[in-house]
């Protein structure tokens, strides 16, 4: 490696422990497509001899093979490491890189340009103390580069560069930077963005890279890396309250307790008070456990294991926090999300929200408003879509510790996560909690849905069928609830047309309309379950998200899918209503299975082929499963 520093000569322990101690900056590239992310990174490297020799001369045969600088070296060679990436010469993934200079150890993230791959920069943005967020000086202010940028202003990343790169195919001239740098202030000032570098270069030619160019003598300012191995790295988190989120009970025999964790803010010592969070319990740091020996004290980004003077229960995903200090604690809140899915983000739908070490479930209201990154404008919206920004409320079903974003990132970040799939689908940051959160409680009752159900002599349940319209859903329904009245059950019959007619009457048939109305059923559901019904309910309910939310609203084994098996072919033939007729002639739109999805059940509890058997059939074999496998008594 061509990196050398005149101690590895003189002294290598020396040189070890220098390097060992050197402060490390974690940024990231990004921009519009082709602006030279990755050919910047890669003459950083070069330039900062962080590349051995094998790999230099693999990038020069690279260079002449796929490289796009006529036989050159082709810097944006040595990041683009996808196929696909070499092939169109571009950055599809998020590259990290590591090098080093006698004065500083960084981590850079090289992050994609294409809109299609913002959520991947959203990726590389979440730990980066610093941005450099380039601009082409031929093209200017792109579309990418504002949506970048609020991006990271909405990270909450400090400190940023504008390297207004490829100056040299403008002639460095000074009117071009000058005309760009004005445009992106006005754009700056209104995303929040206050302080900024401006830095003219070429990064392929390596002007004001690691040294001012005389290129242009016009620019007084600092070259990038010297300007990088300044920046003050925020040691900041340090002077706030302590906060822990526990992400293991360290328990390895039965003398030893502790709860490990990474401090995400603050300072603790032995003898502190601090509170576990949600469940507001206090107590006394007895001792602060790391691998080799036990701790004085530990500050901000320290992994520990902090051993307690009372036993108290804590568990994963709990807080541990500054006794005098702590953070709110709620179920609702307004937040800022990004979405990263190609599925759009539908309101009530239930998804998986991950903040710290916690882990809980939650629901999205229809956004407040998206934001056109162009001209910051507040826009209505139904839905989020792929790369889309808005701000929501969120709804837990469990409250959590947490503190604003703009506080502590650890605590305020959360990532959202599809519940069927678990794909990461988008990225929020928590703005406050909503005073509903605090103003609501639960009233306690004498009279349970045990004892409810006890005078009716039966459990109540949910007995859900789902299937394509024209199944024959409602016909079966409607002969269960008879064979089950006709045995003195005490039951109600919840059919998606009644429905529709009343509770539901103001949805339409949008997905967002369909999740709506599957919410409302399932919270109707679940109160007649606590007042000891048994509950039938027939809805096409397409979607397995929904399903999922109904089923996880009851307490086990209270909630039985019940699957109408038919084909779309037969469904359509037999067509009772004349639906599939409009569908195919495009007069009813979102319908399920023409133009809208159906989702089969991948594990229901009972499955019914109405190809191979008869409504009555089906409905007998439903009663006939209900009585052996489910206890109806108290």
């Amino acid at each position: 490696m061509a990196h050398q520093s005149d101690l590895i000569a003189e002294d290598i322990e020396a040189y070890l422990k220098a390097h060992e101690h050197k402060s490390l900056l974690r940024f990231l590239t990004c921009g519009s497509v082709d602006d030279g992310k990755s050919t910047l990174i890669g003459r950083l490297l070069y330039d900062s001899k962080m590349i051995f020799e094998d790999q230099l001369a693999a990038l020069e045969a690279d260079s002449k093979k796929v490289g796009t600088q006529g036989g050159e070296i082709d810097f944006a060679l040595l990041v683009d490491g996808l196929a696909a990436e070499r092939e169109q010469g571009i950055t599809i993934d998020v590259a990290y890189r590591f090098f080093s200079t006698d004065k500083r150890k960084f981590i850079v993230a090289d992050t994609p340009g294409h809109e299609q791959y913002t959520r991947n920069m959203v990726t590389g943005a979440s730990t980066a103390d610093a941005a450099i967020i380039l601009i082409d000086a031929r093209k200017g202010v792109l579309t990418q580069t504002r949506r970048h940028s609020y991006l990271v202003s909405l990270l909450g990343i400090r400190h940023v560069v504008l390297a207004i790169n490829k100056m040299d195919l403008v002639g460095w001239s000074q009117e071009v930077f000058d005309t760009i740098l004005a445009e992106y202030r006005d754009f700056a000032d209104q995303i929040g963005i206050k302080q900024f570098t401006a830095i003219p270069m070429s990064a392929l030619k390596g002007d004001n890279i690691t040294a001012h160019s005389h290129a242009a003598p016009w620019y007084d300012g600092p070259a990038l890396l010297p300007l990088l191995e300044t920046l003050p790295v925020d040691d900041d988190l340090r002077d706030k309250p302590f906060r822990m989120p526990v992400q293991w009970v360290n328990r390895p025999n039965l003398d030893f307790r502790g709860f490990s964790g990474l401090i995400s803010s603050g300072t603790i010592r032995p003898g502190d008070k601090i509170k576990a969070l949600p469940s507001g319990r206090e107590s006394t740091v007895e001792r602060i456990v790391t691998f080799r020996d036990d701790l004085d004290v530990a500050v901000a980004g320290q992994s520990v294991t902090l051993t307690l003077t009372d036993e108290i229960d804590i568990s994963r995903g709990d807080v541990l926090s500054e006794a005098g200090s702590p953070p709110p604690v709620a179920d609702q809140f307004e937040a800022t999300v990004v979405w990263m899915d190609d599925e759009a983000m539908l309101p009530g739908r239930p998804y998986l929200l991950k903040l710290g070490t916690r882990t809980v479930s939650a629901q999205i209201t229809e956004p407040k408003y998206k934001i056109n990154v162009n001209t910051l404008e507040h826009l209505a919206a139904k839905r989020l879509e792929l790369n889309e920004i808005g701000v929501c409320n969120l709804s837990l079903d469990a409250p959590i510790a947490f503190d604003a974003y703009t506080d502590n990132h650890d605590l305020g970040g959360f990532i959202l996560v599809d519940r069927i799939s678990n794909r990461t689908v988008g990225a929020g940051m928590l703005h406050f909690a909503l005073r509903r959160s605090q103003n609501i409680h639960w009233q306690a009752l004498d009279v349970d849905k045990n004892s409810r159900a006890a005078l009716k002599g039966q459990r109540g349940r949910v007995v859900w069928l789902t299937g394509l319209s024209g199944s024959g859903k409602s016909t079966i329904a409607n002969l269960v609830e008879k064979r089950l009245h006709a045995d003195g059950r005490h039951t109600y019959l919840l059919d998606g047309d009644n429905v529709r007619h009343g509770l539901n009457k103001d949805l339409g048939f949008t997905d967002e309309d369909r999740v709506e109305n599957i919410r409302r059923v399932a919270e109707v559901s679940k109160l007649m379950v606590d007042a000891g019904l048994i509950v039938l309910v027939s809805f096409i309910s397409p979607f397995r998200a929904e399903r999922r939310l109904a089923r996880d609203l009851q307490a086990e084994g209270d909630f039985v899918e019940v699957y109408v098996n038919t084909p779309l072919a037969v469904a359509e033939q037999r067509d009772v209503k004349g639906l599939y007729k409009k569908a195919r002639a495009g007069e009813l739109k979102n319908f399920t299975g023409i133009d809208s999805p159906y989702e089969p059940p991948e594990h229901a509890e009972i499955t019914v082929d109405t190809t191979a058997m008869s409504a009555t059939e089906a409905a007998e074999r439903i009663v006939a499963w209900l009585e052996g496998e489910l206890d109806y008594s108290i």
